[in-house]
């Protein structure tokens, strides 16, 4: 049992602040790798919670890997999210107040591999990303759609 779950048997569904982390990964073509959960079928990064004691840069690999078979090398900070947006509600009634950690990874390795949190994956141009996001991830690709403009601009 993981922390979550630990805390969960204890509260229930009861709103509790969680830590996690989360990473950009763009193909050759700069798209971004997107994922589709498998509870509620929306559209969001690799990533998850922080576990106590663990780095959060530790997290965004570990949680990488897990979920995409990817080994992510040269992480810069995207940024640190947090606020009203990241509340989340999950199907199973769990409510969570976010503050999430986004990196960006310079270099990836292995082959997609998704485990049992994800039905499907996808690199997706800015003009095409879906609108069904997972909705705490919202602000964040609000975030990276807004720097790949700028950067187009330059």
């Amino acid at each position: 049992m993981n922390h979550i779950e630990e805390l969960r048997a204890l509260i229930g569904h009861r709103p509790i602040l969680m830590v996690g982390a989360a990473v950009l990964i763009q193909d050759h073509h700069r798209r971004l790798l997107l994922l589709q959960r498998s509870d509620s079928h929306a559209w969001g990064l690799p990533g998850g919670a922080v576990e106590p004691g663990e780095e959060v840069e530790q997290a965004a690999r570990r949680e990488t890997l897990e979920e995409t078979g990817l080994e992510v090398h040269d992480l810069d900070l995207f940024g640190v999210f947090s606020g009203p947006e990241l509340f989340y509600e999950y199907p199973n009634g769990d409510q969570v107040y976010n503050v999430t950690i986004i990196y960006q990874a310079r270099e990836v390795a292995g082959d997609i591999r998704l485990n049992e949190e994800h039905t499907a994956w996808q690199y997706f141009t800015v003009a095409d990303i879906p609108t069904v996001i997972s909705p705490p991830l919202i602000p964040i690709i609000r975030e990276y759609v807004s720097r790949q403009a700028a950067s187009a601009r330059i």
